[in-house]
């Protein structure tokens, strides 16, 4: 593990605050239809004038799609991280009635809230975390994000006013007291939710291969869901269409636990199947990850790691038939890192 600066963490949200607050007035006054039509020049001019932008579209898209990147498909990436700020709105302020949204493993929740026992939802920039909130709110338990909100902007302030209870939901990353927030939650039954692919400055990171080249990873959110000792759900909320979604919610692990004499292999080990997790999402969805930064360079910053190889064990991600489940779990059974569910 190393420690590192997060490129991400110091960028702030772009975007003025006037043209932000129009268009979403108009978005609520005159309706999704003209939302999607106004989404075309908005793409073009972030398309133009966000050379760093373009550039990491273009190493992701290379790499999930096994081809070299057109500009046509950075456009659709764009495109697709703009639909999911339109539909932000109407999810938070419940203007849901023209959208789909197939939700699949919610047995899983169903389960543990039924048994009282909270749980860790585990998941990545992948899709929409709106829809996630919009789920929630027919939880019979608080769902609670554990977010980075320092380098929030404009936009991010706007869509909370939709829905202030959702946004005192938050519990802060990086606060004195966000562990015990989370535990207290949990202890209580509550859901926590966790994003594992961004790291927050000085954070430790794991270098782990995604999708085909090595990459960094926060060593935090494993270290979290360890010491909250409850059961791990990964989760993703994908837009397959307009005004269309799937949420996915699959068991990650009964239990995450850190060995202390074993504790950076183990750590390799939890967050190399993470990283396995989410390159299938990625795959699956290429143009639904939502990290315009450029996330491998942050895997130069941590040459005293060495890359965690995987397990002889391991199910390879295009294996046939191989889910999240039957890989996390093909891959973990042969250590006590992860007590996997029953």
């Amino acid at each position: 593990m190393s420690a590192r600066p997060a490129e991400w963490a110091a960028m702030r949200e772009r975007g003025n605050a006037f043209w932000s607050r129009l268009g979403l007035f108009l978005v609520q006054r005159l309706g999704w239809r003209f939302g999607r039509v106004l989404l075309l020049p908005i793409t073009a001019w972030f398309l133009l004038s966000s050379p760093g932008a373009r550039a990491a579209s273009r190493e992701y898209l290379g790499l999930a799609l096994g081809r070299p990147a057109r500009l046509t498909d950075i456009a659709r990436h764009i495109h697709a991280f703009a639909c999911s700020i339109l539909d932000a709105p109407f999810f938070l302020a419940r203007r849901t009635e023209n959208f789909t949204v197939q939700v699949t493993g919610l047995e899983h929740l169903e389960k543990l809230a039924a048994e009282g026992r909270g749980c860790v939802l585990l998941g990545g920039h992948l899709g929409s975390f709106e829809v996630l909130r919009h789920v929630g709110q027919g939880s019979p338990v608080p769902v609670r994000p554990l977010m980075y909100r320092r380098n929030a902007g404009v936009m991010t302030t706007l869509l909370e006013r939709l829905d202030p209870a959702l946004a005192r939901a938050v519990i802060p990353l990086g606060e004195p007291d966000s562990m015990l927030q989370a535990r207290e939650a949990i202890e209580r039954g509550e859901i926590i939710g966790i994003l594992a692919d961004r790291a927050a400055a000085g954070d430790r990171s794991v270098v782990v291969p995604f999708l085909g080249r090595d990459a960094a990873f926060p060593a935090g959110p494993f270290i979290v869901a360890a010491m909250l000792g409850a059961p791990v759900l990964g989760f993703r909320g994908v837009c397959t269409g307009p005004r269309r979604y799937e949420v996915r919610f699959e068991p990650f692990a009964e239990r995450i636990t850190l060995r202390r004499e074993h504790r950076a292999e183990d750590l390799r080990e939890v967050a190399l199947h993470y990283a396995r997790w989410l390159e299938q999402g990625c795959r699956a969805h290429p143009c639904q990850w939502f990290n315009f930064f450029p996330f491998w360079k942050a895997s130069l910053h941590a040459a005293d790691t060495e890359p965690a190889r995987a397990p002889p064990s391991a199910t390879g991600p295009d294996a046939p038939g191989a889910g999240p489940g039957s890989e996390l779990g093909g891959a973990l059974h042969a250590r006590p890192v992860v007590q996997q569910p029953r």
